[in-house]
């Protein structure tokens, strides 16, 4: 869980128990951003990757697993950034921003693949998502600030294939997707209703089923990943609204007169489990989610902490005048041969340093340096 109210933010774990006591350390901490941080989203099938977005207008891509910047796009927007969004394998990322425009990015090109002006007319906010199906939603506002939703194709940008409009409102409309289902869920902020859609393959595209309202507006809209729905009672969302001083959680269900587990309604989806690790993401490498299925409810898996490993320093220290790397003891740093009569250093042992190294202490497992306390 990785708060976003400081440039430097920190990942902080949720466990499975009780804790006794407050948690006051984050697992690890990012530090990149120049100004506060407003965008967190993990990346659909790379281990560890987290995006985060500032508004200091930069996009950065984290390795949480070792607490390392993989990827900083600090020339692509050039104002804040509104949301960004990825697409089902996490090839591609979308992003909505001040300038009024939609960006289609390949983060490890660090490219602009498509780019839309103006999508909507209004000078509101805009919000887009992927489908599926590499389409892409958005929503926003018209010239005569009417809230509009619209459906795009990459491979042919310039119009939309939908464009509805909605209502006057001025909440800025925040859409969550199922892509089990197809359906669209539009919450405006400081609205008391939910508007859903569903997203098909032919004419109109996009087509309205109902509208959940309630009495009091939502400050804010949480969405429940599918894995945690309730399959025996056929709940196919959930929402936790946001409240002054509480958090109501919101269940849409389809009204089933069987207790059989319903498969149309719950088609395998992705799991926790990562498809790939971030280097080999980072490497261009790319996979669809590891699904699995609901039929018996999701039991989360055992000893699933997050563990960050740090890369040692040492590995990376260029050699110094006078220094050879031991080819037997990469990463560890030994000193070349002396006039005759000088002392070497044994096989395993690290010579004596002088210098800012003097009180360096290093202890071998035969291969490499496996903990070090650094003085002065």
């Amino acid at each position: 869980m990785p708060p976003s109210s400081q440039p430097c933010h920190g990942v902080w774990q949720i466990p499975d128990y009780v804790p006794v006591r407050n948690m006051t350390e984050p697992v690890v901490t990012l530090e990149g951003h120049s100004k506060r941080v407003g965008i967190l989203t993990w990346h659909p099938t790379a281990r560890n990757v987290l995006l985060s977005a500032g508004g200091d207008n930069l996009v950065i891509l984290w390795n949480v697993g070792t607490g390392e910047m993989l990827l900083r796009l600090d020339e692509v927007h050039t104002d804040l950034i509104y949301n960004a969004c990825w697409n089902r394998n996490g090839s591609l990322l979308v992003t909505t921003c001040k300038d009024k425009h939609v960006r289609v990015i390949d983060p490890r090109k660090q490219q602009v693949v498509a780019e839309k002006s103006k999508p909507h007319q209004g000078a509101r906010p805009v919000r887009a998502i992927f489908m599926a199906d590499g389409k892409i939603f958005t929503t926003g506002f018209s010239r005569m600030s009417e809230r509009q939703l619209a459906l795009w194709d990459l491979k042919s940008f310039e119009e939309p294939i939908a464009l509805q409009e909605m209502d006057t409102s001025n909440g800025v409309l925040l859409p969550f997707y199922d892509p089990d289902s197809s359906i669209v869920y539009l919450c405006g902020k400081g609205d008391s209703s939910i508007r859903y859609f569903e997203i098909t393959d032919e004419p109109p595209y996009v087509h309205y089923l109902s509208t959940y309202s309630s009495k009091e507006p939502q400050r804010g809209m949480g969405f429940m990943p599918k894995r945690g729905l309730d399959v025996s009672k056929c709940e196919i969302a959930r929402f936790f609204k946001l409240h002054e001083r509480k958090c109501e959680p919101i269940a849409m269900t389809v009204p089933r007169k069987s207790d059989l587990f319903q498969d149309d309604l719950y088609p395998d989806t992705p799991g926790p489990e990562p498809a790939l690790e971030a280097d080999e993401w980072l490497s261009g490498k790319d996979a669809e989610p590891v699904l699995i299925s609901l039929r018996d409810g999701y039991v989360p898996a055992k000893n699933r902490e997050l563990k960050v490993v740090r890369k040692n320093v040492l590995d990376s220290r260029p050699p110094r005048s006078g220094e050879t790397e031991p080819s037997s003891f990469p990463g560890l740093w030994a000193r070349a041969p002396g006039p005759p009569g000088a002392s070497r250093a044994s096989p395993g042992a690290l010579p004596a340093a002088r210098g800012p190294w003097r009180d360096t202490a290093v202890a071998c497992d035969g291969l490499r340096g496996v903990g070090c306390r650094m003085g002065p």
